[in-house]
């Protein structure tokens, strides 16, 4: 039997503070071993969105815990452990700071290599261990600080096509909820609402759909349900149902405009060779019913494989980051020194030209 090289990742960019144990075998195959996540909302829940002070507070508290708790349930010591993997960004500051710091005292002391993970890079790998999908393929990250079309070439090979121009797509899930007094994490308050209202009653619009660029707009769809909410003022349990179905076929509307034309040039450009061309779907908003069904119904009609992991491995996990090092050690990257230093804005495509939607700064992903 070949041995598993197994490595310890921890993931803090947030509002959740995880560690994981996860092993890759010799074919590259990958087993998650341990899976610990501890969420803050309910601490940020009074104030409708992240609060980065508190974020950094919980993060410290909990996080020598949720190590521990890992190598317990993984049955194995800091000695058994073949290299750390930690989040140095984007993010919080405060929590990149205490879950990179964790990782590199941990890597000290054990005499084990340090590898730091761009969060992002965790979302883009996490579907080749739970799918095993071959490189190239295509990756929609939809999250609260980020909604980006990625071709993913290989490990830290990465090419965005298109970025939101303003607003990622969770942070007009979640503002939409606060506006309709739906409480916060916004994604399933809305997604919930929506389940009970009407999604032609009321018109919104459906930004960059039929532009030729990749790229996404969410802020004049925000726009649009604030005027909405205002016309209809005193607001029923029905109009705001009804607000909430008529944003999510919005979103869904041009989420699928973007990524049609997103597949036909995958297609169109030969990047698939002779595999089945893949379409990944990660971050949080994946978790959301209506979009994976658009998506799903997408690439059949399109002759793509549609792959978004288990829902839990879509929100922030430290799965991600530890297999995310695993990747890299694999394919010949070298370990990171103590120096490296964690990074509010850590873009994945470093060439790309500098969006807002590039980087993360102060809002969930």
């Amino acid at each position: 039997m070949k041995k598993q090289t197994r490595f310890l990742g921890i993931e803090s960019s947030c509002d959740e503070t995880a560690a994981a144990i996860v092993a890759m075998d010799g074919d590259g195959r990958g087993e998650i071993i341990a899976d610990l996540v501890l969420s803050q909302l309910e601490e940020h829940a009074a104030f409708g969105g992240v609060v980065p002070e508190i974020a950094a507070r919980a993060h410290v508290e909990a996080m020598d815990g949720l190590i521990a708790g890992a190598l317990q349930e993984a049955e194995i010591g800091f000695g058994d452990l073949d290299g750390i993997a930690a989040t140095i960004g984007p993010g919080l500051i405060g929590g990149l700071i205490t879950g990179a710091m964790s990782g590199k005292a941990i890597a000290y002391a054990a005499d084990k290599p340090f590898y730091g993970i761009n969060h992002l890079e965790g979302h883009a790998l996490t579907a080749r261990l739970t799918d095993g999908v071959a490189f190239p393929f295509l990756m929609l990250l939809v999250s609260g600080g980020h909604t980006q079309i990625v071709l993913v070439k290989g490990v830290g090979e990465y090419e965005r096509w298109g970025s939101t121009i303003d607003d990622a797509l969770g942070e007009a899930f979640d503002k939409t909820a606060k506006l309709l007094g739906l409480g916060y994490p916004g994604g399933p308050a809305v997604e919930r609402a929506a389940a009970e209202g009407d999604p032609k009653r009321i018109r919104l619009p459906r930004p960059m759909k039929g532009e030729d660029r990749l790229d996404f707009s969410f802020s004049g769809l925000k726009t649009a349900v604030r005027q909405s909410a205002q016309a209809l003022a005193p607001v029923s349990e029905q109009d705001i149902a009804d607000i909430c179905a008529a944003f999510q076929l919005a979103v869904t509307d041009t989420l699928e405009d973007r990524i049609a034309r997103a597949l036909q040039r995958f297609r169109a450009e030969g990047l698939a060779g002779d595999n089945q061309p893949a379409l990944v779907a990660a971050g949080g908003v994946a978790a959301n019913g209506a979009i994976r069904a658009m998506l799903t119904g997408l690439c059949a009609k399109e002759g793509f494989a549609f792959v978004a992991p288990p829902l839990r491995l879509c929100t922030d996990n430290a799965v991600m980051i530890a297999w995310a090092g695993l990747e890299r050690r694999r394919a010949g990257f070298d370990p990171d020194g103590m120096e490296i230093s964690v990074r509010s804005r850590f873009p994945l495509d470093g060439n790309a030209a500098a969006l807002i939607g590039s980087g993360r700064r102060g809002v969930k992903a």
